[in-house]
């Protein structure tokens, strides 16, 4: 390798184009290349660094997510007769137009039905898309909102809920909430309305919705937020933890 393509190496590092810099010495060291044009050449380093840049942010993007089963994928779905999911209805939000659009899915069922590991490839779908993702229990996202108001950031915290281009909320109204949470919840579900898209997993039908969420007033303004533009699948069936000798 010549000085100048030395240089050239570490200027490549220096810039953070590290993929690159090597790409451009496997080049300098293979014979092969010397009959390839400079446009292709340099067409392989780009195509490299590309790659490579596309690969590690997908990384970071399921990464931050914090699946709770971050091995989920469409892909991978069951459909077993009993679970009556809709195929179609999936692959159609797994292209994920209802992110562009800003609306919801609900996701319905008993435990270990299999919502958790639904919501989590469509949202692994999403992040293939290059979406933000984020996956929380309600109980936990609520303890966060929380401390986020003890410490003073609530709202530097409810601002980057929803900047969260979807946001999986798992266990949603598994116990009746406190009246600071109701209105914690329809705070974020009113900054999310029309701006981004929001998974909801329950084991209770949105008629039940109601009783969890302290009176009827603030029951009503959460509820038309979330289901007035939401996409409802509801998985029947036993449990997939059952079907699989995993402990409930």
């Amino acid at each position: 390798m010549t000085m100048l393509s030395n240089e050239t190496v570490r200027k490549l590092h220096e810039m953070r184009l590290g993929v690159m810099a090597e790409a451009f010495s496997a080049q300098l060291e293979d014979a092969q290349f010397q009959a390839v044009s400079f446009e292709d050449r340099f067409a392989m380093l780009v195509d490299a660094e590309w790659s490579a840049r596309k690969s590690n942010r997908l990384t970071r993007l399921i990464r931050n997510a914090g699946y709770a089963d971050p091995a989920a994928c469409v892909e991978n779905i069951e459909y077993h007769p009993e679970r009556k999911l809709d195929r179609e209805q999936i692959l159609r939000l797994a292209s994920c137009a209802y992110l562009q659009e800003a609306h919801n899915i609900i996701i319905l069922g008993a435990t270990g039905a299999g919502k958790t590991y639904l919501a989590c490839a469509l949202g692994m779908a999403a992040n293939r898309s290059f979406y933000s993702v984020r996956y929380i229990r309600l109980p936990d996202l609520l303890v966060e909102i929380s401390v986020a108001r003890a410490n003073g950031t609530y709202r530097d915290y409810m601002k980057k809920l929803r900047k969260e281009k979807l946001l999986i909320l798992d266990e949603w109204l598994l116990y009746p909430l406190k009246e600071a949470e109701a209105r914690d919840v329809l705070e974020l579900v009113e900054a999310r309305n029309k701006v981004a898209s929001t998974i909801f997993c329950s084991q209770y039908d949105t008629s039940e919705w109601h009783e969890n969420l302290y009176d009827p007033t603030l029951a009503d303004a959460i509820c038309d937020r979330i289901i007035y533009n939401a996409y409802t699948i509801q998985i029947e069936g036993e449990s997939m933890r059952k079907r699989k000798g995993i402990p409930e």
